[in-house]
């Protein structure tokens, strides 16, 4: 525990350092950090999903480094300093988790992630939704998982996976009658719809939907840069080529396991 919070010390003494004489970093504010917040978060985010246990504790330390610097800002701003900022943390996940610091029992994970939606609820005084926890600038992904999950906190939800399923099929048959209109918001409208209901049957098959198709879209990547340079290797020229002799070798790519 010394070690950790010397090094804790060691950071916030360092971002006391650089406020006061790197130009760049003496300029920065809540508004400039944003976009760059972001951006470390998504590069975390790479990592984990490559595996990477360097590149995970690196993207880490990027990510503490803004949270330092957040509270930095915060404490010359007079409006709350890092003290605060974990000392508020603590108070709310003591007070959501009275299973743990109270009396309350729960049977399994489930239960807790209902109190602890309950106890949100509460927290905001009667002035907080179900939704509204939800950050609006989330990407609509995540946003559609998050929107289905907290909503099954209050027994919002199908009984059976079988029901998600069907309503995947049912809103698959309506955009299919959409496309058949030739109505193009009638479409993009059906195909939101019919992309919601993919994604609750991901959440009950406990698949990560944003993640899973993270992986395809870097599996597609590596197999259509195989494509490109076996093209180049062999001498050809991929738009004078048809489709089946490029998915020849996309099936070599498939077959070698990229």
């Amino acid at each position: 525990m010394d070690e950790k919070l010397k090094a804790f010390a060691r950071i916030l003494k360092i971002m006391d350092e650089l406020r006061e004489q790197c130009p760049w970093d003496r300029k920065q504010t809540f508004e400039t950090l944003r976009p760059l917040s972001i951006e470390e978060v998504y590069e975390l985010s790479d990592a984990i999903l490559k595996a990477d246990a360097q590149g995970i504790k690196e993207e880490i330390g990027d990510i503490l480094l803004h949270i330092v610097f957040y509270a930095k800002i915060g404490e010359e701003k007079g409006e709350f300093d890092i003290a605060s900022v974990i000392n508020t943390l603590c108070e709310k996940l003591i007070a959501r988790h009275p299973h743990i610091y109270g009396d309350v029992k729960v049977q399994n994970e489930e239960e807790v992630k209902q109190n602890w939606e309950k106890l949100k609820l509460k927290e905001g005084k009667g002035k907080r939704t179900v939704l509204g926890g939800v950050p609006n600038s989330l990407p609509a992904l995540i946003k559609a998982y998050r929107i289905q999950d907290k909503a099954a906190q209050v027994k919002f939800e199908w009984d059976n996976i079988e029901d998600v399923w069907a309503k995947v099929k049912e809103e698959t048959a309506e955009l299919e009658e959409a496309v058949a209109s030739k109505q193009q918001e009638k479409i993009e409208e059906e195909f939101g719809d019919m992309l919601f209901a993919m994604v609750n049957y991901a959440r009950y098959l406990k698949v990560d939907a944003e993640a899973a198709l993270e992986r395809t879209n870097l599996k597609f990547m590596r197999r259509f840069n195989y494509i490109e340079s076996q093209v180049n290797e062999r001498g050809l020229e991929m738009d004078k080529m048809s489709l089946e002799e490029m998915d020849a070798i996309w099936n070599e790519a498939k077959a070698k396991g990229l």
